[in-house]
């Protein structure tokens, strides 16, 4: 069953959003707190090991009660059913949405055109977890008989960016293995890669579904040729894997049938990660770390997908970006995680959400006249109070913040980790609360700095009511990137939903590949 084509702007709650936004438009995030004193734990959501501070936001009761409306008018609620019952929600493209099923661990029955594809996944996991012990405990060598001790992803996009991003973010958990990627299509980078690599000790997995994208393929058979400088064609399936569904062509490139992981057309490239694609994550940090960050995601599925709008956190997550894109004109929304390891989080965000919402036509092909889509950027805090806070703080522009926290240091070193943290919470309450003319003239004075206060107080006044979110965990570990992660795809499909967009296509990033290829002729 195709999804419903609903206009989000020719709905009743629209309307009452256009209206409400007119009162309250300029109403100050201090003036909402006041007239509420429980606003914050009212604002407050949690799941598991996780709260979620939207406190500091431009809305009312009155709003979230409108969001509400609007998502009810969109039908969003059967929309999260067909998502995960496995109906074709992926109509341009003919294919169910199911990268839900690849995380589940029930026995419960997800059809695809009248079969079960669980006992499938369920294989392909059983069989990444004998290959992943294989490789780390050194029984699966290289073709010269020695253990391996580094691992290369040949990947691009969904086949690189979420694996790298995962591989980076759960370093702390990584055992003896060097995880390495490569995925731009630069000479340069793939020598910078290989160049330190031993031949005999390294395990190449090749990610490709068809198994013909253009720059997975050249760097696949660069790194193919330079193996074989030393090595015969014969010891490709010694030190080579991929993950495809294109048998013929992966046989032809040497690699045994064996060494290959299947994929299937229901998983798009950057929802793949849960899959055989997320190999690499398996290796770097053992299988029983892998189906952790798996059972995270899935237990963020059961709350996605049975708790009521209200306090559903992709739900409530997916308004509030709308109510800032769509009613205040902000274009662009910032996530900052406050830890190193996710420093490749907003770009993988970045696919996840722009490549999946970035249409200009509703579901029935028709342009639309509303925006729809996000630009998501980041770094990791404290860097970027240093680069480009100065902007999001002073700046003319709204740009609603993600900031994600920790509360437990990995390594144990509490004396940095309280000013990170310091840090973490003291930016979003300077996003809110601002500095008034009367507050710096105060701190000016205060200082002996009366001479300058003329001269200088305008360019330190802060407006403040800058919204931001609040992502707080106890520790950053798989099971709760496993939510996190699971959390920003399924906001990005209710946005789409209420968008009247279909996220899970991307022709456009077809173009520029087929002009490359004419070039290249």
């Amino acid at each position: 069953m195709p999804l419903k084509s609903i206009n989000p702007t020719q709905t009743a709650a629209w309307e009452k959003l256009k209206e409400h936004f007119i009162e309250i438009q300029d109403t100050t995030m201090k003036s909402l707190f006041l007239s509420d004193s429980n606003r914050k734990r009212d604002l407050t959501l949690e799941f598991e090991a996780l709260r979620l501070d939207y406190s500091k936001n431009r809305v009312s009761g009155e709003t979230l009660d409108l969001l509400l409306e609007l998502a009810e008018e969109c039908d969003v609620k059967d929309g999260i059913e067909q998502y995960f019952k496995g109906d074709k929600i992926n109509a341009t493209e003919n294919r169910a949405v199911l990268h839900t099923a690849l995380r589940n661990s029930s026995d419960d029955a997800i059809e695809v055109e009248g079969e079960n594809v669980l006992p499938e996944v369920h294989d392909t996991l059983q069989k990444i977890e004998n290959f992943s012990e294989k490789v780390i405990s050194g029984e699966f060598t290289g073709y010269t008989g020695k253990a391996i001790t580094d691992v290369v992803n040949i990947g691009i996009g969904g086949s690189d960016l979420g694996p790298n991003m995962v591989v980076e973010a759960l370093h702390y958990y990584s055992n003896h293995l060097k995880t390495h990627f490569i995925s731009n299509i630069d000479g340069d980078h793939v020598y910078e890669v290989i160049q330190n690599l031993n031949r005999e000790t390294t395990l190449f997995v090749i990610v490709s579904k068809t198994f013909t994208t253009q720059e997975t393929l050249t760097n696949a058979t660069t790194v193919k040729n330079w193996f074989l400088e030393d090595a015969q064609e014969s010891d490709i399936q010694h030190n080579f894997v991929a993950v495809s569904t294109n048998m013929e062509m992966v046989s032809s490139f040497g690699i045994a049938s064996d060494n290959v992981f299947t994929m299937w057309d229901w998983v798009g490239g950057r929802y793949s990660l849960w899959s055989a694609v997320g190999l690499s994550i398996s290796l770097s940090i053992g299988f029983k770390n892998f189906r952790q960050f798996l059972d995270g995601a899935y237990a963020m599925d059961q709350h996605f997908r049975e708790t009521s709008f209200e306090k559903n956190i992709p739900v409530v997550l997916a308004l509030l970006s709308i109510w800032y894109n769509n009613f205040f004109g902000s274009e662009s929304e910032v996530v900052i995680p406050y830890t190193q390891y996710l420093e490749k989080l907003p770009p993988f965000l970045q696919q996840l959400s722009m490549e999946s919402n970035g249409k200009s036509v509703d579901r029935d092909g028709n342009p639309v006249d509303y925006q729809t889509g996000n630009i998501i950027w980041g770094n990791t805090g404290t860097n970027v109070q240093h680069a480009f806070m100065q902007l999001v703080h002073q700046g003319t522009k709204l740009i609603p913040v993600d900031f994600i926290g920790f509360e437990e240091p990995l390594h144990g070193n509490v004396m940095h980790h309280e000013k990170l943290m310091a840090n973490f919470f003291a930016q979003a309450e300077a996003l809110y609360a601002g500095k008034t003319a009367d507050e710096v003239h105060l701190d000016m004075k205060t200082k002996g700095q009366e001479a300058d206060i003329a001269r200088l107080l305008p360019f330190k006044v802060f407006a403040g009511n800058k919204p931001s979110n609040a992502f707080l965990f106890n520790k950053l570990d798989p099971r709760n990137l496993g939510i996190l992660i699971a959390i920003y795809e399924h906001k990005t499909f209710v946005q789409g939903l209420i968008w009247n967009i279909y996220s899970f296509d991307q022709f456009g990033v077809e173009l520029g590949k087929e002009l490359a290829n004419k070039m290249l002729i």
